[in-house]
């Protein structure tokens, strides 16, 4: 025997969890948006010696306003998601996601500490390690993302199952038969 959900309950809900997807794919790219923004920061940096250091240092302070709002969200996100009885499986690729990220900026922000301009020595191996690291990360954050949004979508079809009419015996029209 097979669980069918109410039908209003469904479209209700499938419609939250869409909702909620499309938030979290919305703070991906505004993640994205804001590695851009540190990266051509630290860049600008880099291209002007002397060094205006009050100017990275507000870019970086800007940037960490919009990490720090980004993570406020995703972690609205997953706790509705992992609410009782909602989709702790959700929950589970948004905190991935989130830990991702965060590593990701650890990481991103060590290999800007580490940039040869500013140590004035240039240690290639722990520079490539680093640079695969954000490589191998953003691969795992991509993979994250297609879990959740497979696994959304596999939830939603799981709940649009149509409710069987109870049929009658006989020729199921429920009327008599002449």
């Amino acid at each position: 025997m097979r669980l069918v959900c109410p039908v209003g309950y469904v479209a209700k809900k499938d419609a939250r969890i869409r909702e909620l997807v499309q938030r979290i794919h919305r703070v991906q790219a505004e993640h994205a948006q804001a590695f851009r923004w540190l990266e051509e920061g630290h860049r600008q940096y880099l291209r002007r010696p002397p060094y205006d250091f009050p100017r990275y240092r507000t870019t970086v302070y800007e940037v960490t306003q919009a990490f720090a709002t980004a993570s406020r969200e995703v972690l609205a996100v997953e706790a509705e998601l992992a609410r009782p009885r909602a989709q702790p499986l959700l929950a589970s690729h948004v905190r991935s996601s989130q830990q991702l990220e965060q590593t990701r900026l650890a990481a991103v922000v060590l290999l800007q500490l580490m940039a040869p301009e500013l140590t004035g020595q240039e240690d290639t191996l722990q520079l490539h390690q680093l640079k695969i690291k954000v490589i191998k990360t953003m691969e795992a954050i991509s993979e994250v993302l297609q879990d959740l949004r497979f696994d959304a979508d596999s939830a939603a079809e799981c709940r649009q199952l149509p409710r069987e009419p109870l049929r009658e015996m006989g020729n199921g029209s429920g009327g008599a038969q002449l």
